[in-house]
């Protein structure tokens, strides 16, 4: 069991990526803690993971994310593993249409709201020589044309930029920072965009490997980043997305 008594946060986790990620984390020896501002949708994601408690936050709220580490601690007196999940995805829109609101939203969960988490969780990674994997996409490692999803853009890019500076700051600390960008995933995030079976074929046929990604893909290249099979890798960006971004 590569992560063998473990402590686990993954934000988002009671669907898609997040979900996918816990359940993996927890098959291979780590108690998790996922998070979600859905009660109902945590409840019906713990029962389904072993070794899963669930705390209801916004990721928006820095009480509810103080609250959220403070209740780790409180309960399992560590931290080891921080999974900066949690995202949204805008109305595709182009720049001059895109309010203020809008922009200041996205910034606020996919940037800010890992800030708040990160910050929080410091302290105690550095007691334990923690892992930290920041989930960004490869909409953050290059432009696409016809994408008009800026704020989207702009938070994922910035992520990917602060890993590498979070991986500097704590090296000495012995905490590793890593990112992972995927790109399009099968959940219920990407749903609107594949509604048809036209749909689906284009958003295929876009990934040179010829498919979309599964969520369990990319949490398995978490599992890679918080066990000790990375334990000389940090500030680390690795694209799991089937060739998308290197088109």
């Amino acid at each position: 069991m590569k992560l063998s008594g473990k402590i686990a946060l993954i934000t988002g986790g009671s669907r898609g990526i997040g979900f996918a990620t816990a359940k993996i984390l927890s098959e291979n020896g780590a108690i998790v803690i996922i998070t979600s501002k859905n009660q109902e949708r945590l409840e019906k994601a713990v029962s389904k993971i072993p070794n899963a408690t669930g705390i209801t936050s916004d990721i928006r709220n820095t009480n509810d994310v103080k609250n959220v580490v403070k209740k780790i601690i409180e309960k399992f007196g560590k931290l080891d593993i921080l999974v900066n999940n949690a995202g949204i995805f805008p109305k595709i829109k182009q720049l001059h249409e895109i309010n203020e609101d809008e922009w200041n939203e996205v910034l606020d969960v996919n940037l800010t709201g890992q800030f708040r988490f990160t910050k929080e969780a410091i302290p105690y990674l550095q007691k334990t020589s923690g892992s930290i994997i920041n989930i960004s996409s490869d909409a953050g490692l290059k432009a696409y044309q016809g994408f008009n999803a800026d704020a989207y853009s702009a938070s994922k890019a910035a992520l990917i930029l602060l890993t590498k500076c979070w991986a500097l700051e704590y090296a000495k600390d012995k905490i590793r920072v890593n990112c992972i960008c995927p790109g399009v995933v099968d959940t219920d995030m990407t749903k609107p965009f594949l509604k048809t079976q036209k749909d689906k074929e284009f958003m295929d046929n876009e990934h040179p490997i010829g498919r979309i990604g599964q969520p369990q893909e990319i949490g398995k290249a978490v599992l890679y980043f918080a066990s000790d099979d990375a334990s000389w890798t940090t500030g680390a960006i690795l694209a799991v997305d089937g060739g998308e971004s290197i088109k």
